[in-house]
């Protein structure tokens, strides 16, 4: 959303005032995968629900996937609302039963299975793990807000830290395929590395600076 300033002028219609800021610059390669035309680095997406990958979009295309059943499923626009659940609960045995190897871990609603699945960040990509259902409803019922989040493009990202805290954000899908991503990347050798490591503490503050802050017990 764009905030026009008076100073002495009448402020710009909200729907035109975008179209009065400078364009964004558009990196080299970087275009839609729906309709070809060039795309800054910042920019949109669109989840492949039957591929299970995620496709670069300029804003039109963005929004024609956005109402639910658009395409006939096939795709949908993936959301841009980060929040923090600063009062998560989460015990270190249920965190024991979810059978997750690292103190990583993303999980989503997966429309065609119709269950909830997790994947953790590893050197290879991300791992699909097996999601013991009792002990995934003991935590959602735990944290009310969990129960609505979207189907394929909304995730529930946690790191669980050495103290036994841990930092539950609700992302887009595509975050956590770009922290994934920065893994792979940087990983090195049996524990990942001090560079591994600061990437992902780095990428973590930065979604927490965006983030919204709710309570973890009530709705969104």
């Amino acid at each position: 959303m764009v905030d026009g300033q008076g100073n002495g002028r009448s402020e710009a219609p909200l729907g035109l005032a975008r179209f009065l800021q400078k364009p964004k610059q558009v990196a080299p390669g970087e275009k839609c995968e729906f309709c070809g035309v060039d795309i800054p680095e910042d920019h949109r997406h669109v989840a492949n629900i039957e591929a299970r990958t995620v496709m670069c979009s300029c804003t039109p295309c963005y929004y024609v996937f956005s109402p639910e059943g658009a395409a006939r499923g096939k795709y949908r626009a993936i959301p841009d609302e980060y929040l923090y659940a600063r009062d998560f609960e989460l015990s270190q045995g249920q965190w024991d039963d979810l059978q997750i190897p690292v103190n990583l871990a993303f999980f989503f609603q997966n429309s065609h299975l119709e269950q909830t699945v997790a994947f953790y960040p590893s050197p290879a990509g991300a791992t699909e793990s097996l999601l013991p259902l009792e002990t995934w409803n003991e935590i959602v019922e735990s944290n009310p807000f969990m129960e609505g989040l979207e189907p394929d493009v909304e995730a529930l990202l946690l790191y669980r830290h050495r103290e036994g805290r841990t930092d539950c954000f609700l992302v887009p899908i595509d975050a956590c395929y770009q922290l994934v991503g920065l893994i792979k990347i940087h990983w090195k050798g049996f524990d990942g590395g001090q560079e591994a490591w600061e990437e992902i503490d780095g990428f973590f503050e930065r979604i927490r600076g965006r983030a919204r802050q709710i309570e973890a017990g009530s709705g969104r």
